[in-house]
C-alpha cells in the first residue's frame, strides 16, 4: 500500500488509492455490529430481537469477509439495498426466501474471495 501525506490549511491528510479506501470503509462497517439484546432478570433473551441481531451480525461479518459493500451484496442476492440495510440494522425480520438469497450470494462471494 502506498500512501502520501499532504498538508492543507494546517491539517495533515493521507492520500491513498481508492481500492484501499473502499477496503478500510468495509472493515469499519464490521466494527459497527448491532448489539445483542440484554437478558432479563432470569437470564432469558428476547427471542425475536436476539434472532434479528444474530442474523444481522452474521450477514455483516460474512459480507465484510467477502469484501462486499451492501450494494454489492444486494445486487448479488437480488434484493433491494434498502431491504439489506434494514436487515443489517437488526431491526427488521427478513423472510426465509430473502435469507436464503443472501446466504447463497454470501457463500458464492466467500468462495471467490478465498481463491
Amino acid at each position: 500500500m502506498t500512501t502520501q501525506a499532504i498538508e492543507l490549511h494546517g491539517r495533515e491528510y493521507v492520500v491513498l488509492d481508492r481500492a484501499e479506501y473502499d477496503r478500510l470503509t468495509i472493515l469499519a462497517q464490521a466494527a459497527n455490529l448491532p448489539p445483542l439484546p440484554k437478558p432479563d432478570k432470569d437470564g432469558n433473551y428476547p427471542a425475536v430481537e436476539y434472532c434479528r441481531a444474530s442474523i444481522a451480525r452474521d450477514i455483516i461479518k460474512d459480507r465484510v469477509a467477502a469484501g462486499l459493500t451492501q450494494r454489492d451484496l444486494a445486487k448479488l442476492a437480488g434484493v433491494p439495498v434498502k431491504t439489506l440495510s434494514r436487515i443489517e440494522t437488526g431491526m427488521y425480520t427478513p423472510s426465509v426466501p430473502t435469507v436464503e438469497k443472501i446466504d447463497r450470494a454470501l457463500k458464492s462471494a466467500l468462495a471467490k474471495a478465498r481463491k
